[in-house]
């Protein structure tokens, strides 16, 4: 991965639009969104040192350290489809996780060059998160916003075999923005601090954000 090249980090609740956001900046500039949980269990089924530790460790029912995800990390940026730059989704959590990836990226002549806030309003979250639910094949839906053309259809794979998350409910969406807030909340000031915050209406047309995005980073890899 090129020392130019950009790293992104989504911040944003539970159905703000980071993962839809994220495969469209991959689409527009070549960019890799990297998953915490896709790169643990990545790491796992591989067996690379790292995996080893973090399947230890979550055999034991335990949480996986930052120092193991660090390594993770670092491993996966080593790889060559990652040349054009990352998008970070799920890490950093803390400012204490920020500060250890600044530090990563630093041994390589790295820096976070945009962490960008998708801002929402809350309750409207509780509507989106609520309605949303998911074909077998991956491709998203919502009761509101977004229909398969044939009821009871996929659009993308023609299958009929739908589901919901069980915790996409009002109750539990509202706790999970709670706690997305006060966990969150450090990391809008650390990067603020270093001068690399980006915030986005992100209760817009998925288009507008799209480029609202794209701007962002065009800005960065400038």
């Amino acid at each position: 991965m090129a020392s130019n090249a950009p790293v992104l980090i989504l911040l944003g609740p539970p159905g703000a639009g980071k993962g839809t956001q994220a495969r469209m900046l991959e689409e527009d500039f070549g960019l890799v969104q990297l998953s915490t949980g896709d790169m643990l269990r990545a790491a796992v089924a591989s067996g690379t040192e790292a995996g080893r530790k973090a399947k230890a460790v979550m055999e034991a029912g335990q949480l996986v350290s930052d120092d193991i995800v660090l390594a993770i990390l670092k491993d996966r940026m080593s790889q060559p489809d990652v040349a054009k730059g990352i998008i970070l989704d799920g890490f950093p959590r803390t400012d204490g996780q920020a500060a250890a990836l600044d530090g990563l990226l630093s041994a390589n002549g790295q820096k976070v060059t945009a962490a960008i806030s998708l801002e929402v309003d809350d309750e409207a979250m509780v509507g989106r998160v609520s309605g949303r639910y998911t074909c077998a094949c991956g491709e998203g839906y919502h009761d509101q916003f977004k229909q398969p053309a044939k009821a009871g259809t996929c659009d993308k794979c023609g299958g009929t075999s739908f589901k919901r998350r069980a915790d996409d409910n009002a109750e539990t969406v509202r706790e999970r923005l709670k706690a997305y807030h006060a966990q969150t909340a450090p990391l809008i000031a650390y990067y603020e601090g270093k001068g690399v915050l980006q915030k986005i209406d992100a209760m817009g047309a998925i288009a507008d954000i799209r480029t609202a995005l794209g701007q962002i980073v065009q800005g960065v890899a400038a």
